[in-house]
C-alpha cells in the first residue's frame, strides 16, 4: 500500500518535494531582484525601466542560444548526473553573488552591480536549459502510464503556481527588512534542498540508458563533429514528426493568441476596467487561482475526453472566453472571466506533458524538448513586442462604436489574440486526427530504432494529448530558474 504522503510514488515525491522547494525559491529570487535594481539601484532614475528589462533580455538570450544545443549534451549524458551538477553550479553562483551583495550598494558603480546581476542571471539559465530536459527525461523514467504522467504535470502546474503566491510576499519582507543577501542566501538554500531531493532519486535503468547515449566513449578529435550531426539528427527527428510538428505549431500560434494579454492587460485593467492600479494585483491572483484549478483537474479532463478533444475543446473554450474577456467593463466581472479563462488553458499545459514525454524517444528527449523550449520562448518575446508595438503605435489612435459596442486600441488586441486562439483549435481539430495517439512519436523520417518506452506490442508510444499553450502571465522574469514551458513545472 502506498503511504498517504507518497505522491504516484516514492521517487516522484521526493522530486516533487525538491521542485516544490526550489520553485518558491525561484519566485523569491526574481521577486527580490527586480525590487532590488528598480527601488534601490535605479531608485528615482530614468533608466530604471530599461535596468530591470535587462533582467529579462539576459534570460531570454541564454534560452534562445544555448537551448537548442543543451538538448545534444543532456542526450549524451547521465540525466540525473546532469541535474545535480546544475543545482551545484547554480548553487555557487547563487553564493557567489550573495557574497557580493554583503558590500554596501554605494561600495561598486550602479553599471558594476548590473553587470553582475545580468552575468548571474544569464549563466543560472544557461545552467537551467540542461537541468530542465534532464528533468524532464528522468520524470519519464519516474512516472509511467498517461494517467499518471498527466497527474504528475497537474501536480506540477499547480506547485508552481502556488509558489508564485507564496514566493512574492516573502521577499519584499525580507529584502526590506533583513537585506538583499539574505533573500538571495534563501535562493540559494532551495538549491541545496533540490540537490539532497534529486541524489535520492533511484532512476531506472539510468546507467544502461546513458551508456546507450554514447557521448561518453567518443575520440576527443570526433566531439565537435559529433556535436553537428547529433543536433542535426535531432532537428530531423523533430521535423519528420507530424505529430510533434503539429504540437510546437499549436503551440506557437497559441503564444500569440494569449501573450498580447501578458502585456497589455495593466492597460486593459486602467482603462477598459476602470480599475485602480493599486488593484491590477487582483487579476494575477485570479489567473493564479485559474491555473491551479486548471492543474489539478487536467489530468482528469484528459482520461474524460480523451487526447483529441481535450486538446481542440480547451483550445476553443479559451478563445471565447477571452474575446469574451476583452467586452468586459467591470472589474469584478473582469476578475471572474479571467479565471475562468486560465482554467481550460492550464488543463493544455497539464496534459502537454504526458503528450511529450510518450512521443520523444529516451534518446531524443533532450534535443525534443531543446526544439520547444526556444521556440515557444521566442514566440512569447514575439507576441508580448507585437502587441505593444501595435497599441503603441500602429493602433494607438484607433477606437469607435459598432452596433453600440465601444471598441479601442487594448480590448480589439486583446479581442484578435482570443479569435487566434480559436484559430489553434480548429487548427488542432485538423492537426489531430482520431489516431493521434497511436502516430504521435512516430516520425516519418530519421533512424527505425528510435522508439522506446511504448505502450504496447507493435512499438508507437500511445500519448494523452494537449497542447502547449503557455499561459498570459509570461512577462514575469524569473532569473534564478527559467520556466520549462511543457512539462508544466517552473524547472
Amino acid at each position: 500500500m502506498r503511504p498517504r504522503l507518497t505522491l504516484i510514488n516514492r521517487d516522484y515525491t521526493r522530486l516533487w518535494f525538491g521542485q516544490a522547494v526550489s520553485s518558491v525559491g525561484d519566485a523569491v529570487f526574481s521577486t527580490t531582484l527586480v525590487l532590488w535594481v528598480a527601488t534601490v539601484l535605479a531608485k528615482d532614475e530614468p533608466w530604471a525601466p530599461l535596468a530591470v528589462s535587462g533582467i529579462v533580455a539576459a534570460s531570454s538570450v541564454s534560452v534562445l542560444v544555448i537551448g537548442p544545443l543543451a538538448g545534444v549534451f543532456v542526450d549524451r549524458w547521465d540525466k540525473r548526473a546532469t541535474m545535480l551538477r546544475t543545482e551545484v553550479l547554480r548553487g555557487g553562483l547563487v553564493a557567489v553573488l550573495t557574497a557580493v551583495a554583503f558590500l554596501p550598494a554605494g561600495a561598486l558603480p550602479a553599471g558594476v552591480w548590473l553587470g553582475l546581476v545580468y552575468v548571474t542571471v544569464l549563466l543560472l539559465h544557461a545552467a537551467g536549459q540542461f537541468f530542465s530536459p534532464a528533468r524532464f527525461a528522468v520524470l519519464a523514467d519516474l512516472v509511467t502510464g498517461d494517467a499518471d504522467r498527466a497527474r504528475a504535470a497537474g501536480i506540477a502546474q499547480a506547485t508552481g503556481e502556488t509558489a508564485w503566491i507564496i514566493g512574492p510576499p516573502l521577499a519584499a519582507p525580507l529584502l526590506f527588512t533583513a537585506g538583499l543577501q539574505w533573500a538571495l542566501l534563501f535562493n540559494g538554500l532551495t538549491y541545496a534542498v533540490s540537490w539532497v531531493a534529486i541524489r535520492s532519486l533511484r532512476v531506472p535503468g539510468a546507467g544502461a540508458r546513458s551508456a546507450g547515449a554514447g557521448g561518453a566513449a567518443r575520440p576527443a578529435g570526433r566531439q565537435g563533429a559529433g556535436l553537428r550531426r547529433e543536433f542535426t539528427d535531432g532537428l530531423r527527428f523533430f521535423a519528420g514528426s507530424r505529430f510533434l510538428v503539429a504540437l510546437l505549431l499549436l503551440s506557437v500560434i497559441g503564444q500569440f493568441g494569449v501573450g498580447a494579454l501578458g502585456t497589455l492587460n495593466v492597460f486593459f485593467a486602467t482603462d477598459n476596467l476602470h480599475a485602480d492600479a493599486r488593484l491590477y494585483g487582483y487579476l494575477g491572483m485570479a489567473m493564479g487561482a485559474g491555473g491551479i484549478a486548471g492543474a489539478l483537474c487536467g489530468g482528469r479532463v484528459v482520461q474524460w475526453l480523451g487526447a483529441r478533444r481535450t486538446t481542440w475543446a480547451a483550445l476553443l473554450v479559451s478563445g471565447v472566453l477571452l474575446v469574451a474577456y476583452s467586452r468586459q467593463s467591470g472589474f469584478v466581472g473582469g476578475v471572474a472571466l479571467l479565471f475562468v479563462f486560465t482554467v481550460p488553458l492550464t488543463v493544455l499545459n497539464t496534459a502537454m506533458s504526458p503528450l511529450l514525454l510518450a512521443a520523444a524517444p529516451p534518446d531524443y528527449r533532450g534535443r525534443v524538448m531543446a526544439v520547444f523550449y526556444p521556440v515557444t520562448r521566442l514566440a512569447s518575446m514575439l507576441s508580448a513586442a507585437l502587441s505593444g508595438w501595435l497599441a503603441g503605435s500602429v493602433l494607438r489612435d484607433a477606437g469607435g462604436t459598432v452596433g453600440g459596442i465601444r471598441f479601442g486600441p487594448v480590448d480589439t488586441i486583446i479581442a484578435a489574440a482570443g479569435l487566434i486562439v480559436l484559430l489553434a483549435g480548429c487548427y488542432a481539430v485538423a492537426a489531430l486526427p482520431p489516431d493521434a495517439e497511436r502516430s504521435a512519436g512516430k516520425p516519418t523520417g530519421g533512424s527505425p530504432d528510435d522508439t522506446d518506452d511504448t505502450d504496447d506490442t507493435d512499438g508507437v508510444p500511445r500519448p494523452e494529448a494537449g497542447a502547449l499553450v503557455p499561459g498570459p502571465r509570461g512577462g514575469r522574469p524569473a532569473p534564478g530558474r527559467p520556466a520549462d514551458g511543457p512539462p508544466g513545472s517552473r524547472e
